[in-house]
């Protein structure tokens, strides 16, 4: 199943989730939708998403757009099955498909494999095509691999990694992932425990401290109490960066579609409020229009904002702390469990460790940890740049010697 903004032809319309959308019927797939076609991938479907990917209203309930509705978690009906790839998360954990794509911005991937009880990888940014999916921020932006088992999630990676020309910014050719599908991947790995990105939930908090220590039974050299320093610097850039990058990214994509649907983001604006009450019956758009008041990628606090953010979080972040400690890589809870739906208030999200390898494009790993009560909770294990092998290795061999994913009852 593929995450319903990503380009896909034989009468599927992209949409984001959005009315203004649903006449959206691309002439051409995104170019992973080829590649995986390619490898023999059966495509059976769209799947339900955070409309325009959870980038509409600070106030949103996660799964839920105007044109299909709120998207539920399988382990628990009244649950967030968290977002925005919420549609693609709840169908690999319902077994509904084998595996299914996501796409992150911050967090979109591997939240809602986490609450799902699944694996999700976000892998490096550029390393995946974003041609033929509708955007965020080239910035951040990603598509990848959902599953519910890390096998599976990697057979899809390696077959979706490649150059794609028209990728805003491509990195790499095909890698052999596979190879990486090590039972043993855990022994000698130094991982670093990001205790900041920690603390938000008790329960929670119990079952990383059993996690630590199935780490260390399979060999691995645990490096305590590490903290990001300017961690408490990273939002005010990145919520800036994807402000300015959402109108350019967004025009950009809409100037290619059918005549009779929406060429820019102010025309979106203008058809939400003609339609607001079907489009914003229980939150606004006020994301949208911080947007729209963007002034362009050639704005002086735009590209500061940039500077920064990568700085923080690449320099100053990741890299810091696996040069500082000789880390193969850091690992944390991926984010609490799952909360009550709450269409009124919108989310209620406690914590998450996407945030550092969401901004700096860096490899993010989620692979089940266990319960909290009836709900799943994935642990996190993320690294510098193209690390995705090392993460592979050590998320394998977590799950084979832990094996927590119990299939939801529905």
């Amino acid at each position: 199943l593929l995450k319903d903004n990503i380009d896909t032809t034989g009468g599927l319309a992209n949409t984001a989730g959005s009315i203004a959308l649903a006449q959206n019927f691309p002439k051409e797939n995104a170019y992973i939708v080829e590649k995986l076609k390619q490898a023999g991938a059966i495509i059976l479907g769209k799947a339900n998403l955070s409309e325009w990917a959870n980038f509409r209203s600070t106030a949103s309930s996660s799964g839920w757009s105007s044109l299909y509705g709120q998207t539920r978690n399988p382990y628990d009906l009244n649950a967030s099955p968290c977002g925005s790839s919420s549609g693609s998360g709840v169908s690999v954990a319902a077994n509904l498909a084998t595996v299914a794509i996501g796409t992150e911005t911050d967090g979109s991937v591997t939240c809602p494999s986490a609450v799902n009880g699944i694996v999700g990888i976000k892998p490096t940014l550029g390393s995946v095509s974003r041609s033929g999916i509708i955007p965020i921020a080239q910035s951040q932006d990603t598509a990848g691999p959902m599953a519910r088992n890390v096998t599976d999630a990697v057979i899809v990676l390696n077959v979706i990694t490649d150059k794609d020309a028209n990728d805003p910014a491509p990195l790499i050719s095909p890698i052999n992932h596979v190879s990486h599908l090590k039972a043993d991947g855990l022994k000698g790995k130094r991982i670093g425990i990001a205790r900041d990105l920690t603390g938000y939930h008790k329960g929670l908090d119990r079952v990383f401290e059993q996690a630590i220590k199935d780490l260390t039974a399979q060999g691995a050299i645990i490096v305590d109490d590490l903290q990001f320093a300017e961690r408490e610097k990273w939002s005010e850039a990145e919520f800036s960066v994807l402000l300015h990058e959402f109108k350019h990214d967004l025009n950009q994509y809409l100037s290619n579609t059918a005549p009779d649907l929406p060429k820019s983001l102010a025309q979106v604006i203008e058809f939400n409020k003609k339609h607001a009450d079907k489009v914003m019956p229980y939150f606004e758009q006020e994301l949208l229009e911080m947007a729209q008041g963007t002034t362009g990628l050639s704005n002086e606090d735009y590209k500061n904002a940039l500077k920064q953010a990568k700085l923080l979080t690449q320099d100053k972040g990741i890299d810091a702390l696996l040069k500082t400690h000789q880390l193969d890589m850091i690992i944390a809870p991926t984010t609490g469990p799952a909360w009550k739906i709450d269409l009124i208030n919108g989310d209620h999200y406690l914590g998450a460790a996407s945030s550092a390898a969401a901004i700096s494009g860096y490899p993010h790993i989620t692979v089940p940890m266990g319960y909290v009560h009836h709900l799943p909770v994935g642990l996190s294990f993320f690294s510098g740049k193209l690390a995705e092998d090392k993460l592979i290795e050590a998320a394998f061999a977590y799950e084979q010697a832990t094996k927590h994913r119990k299939a939801p009852v529905l």
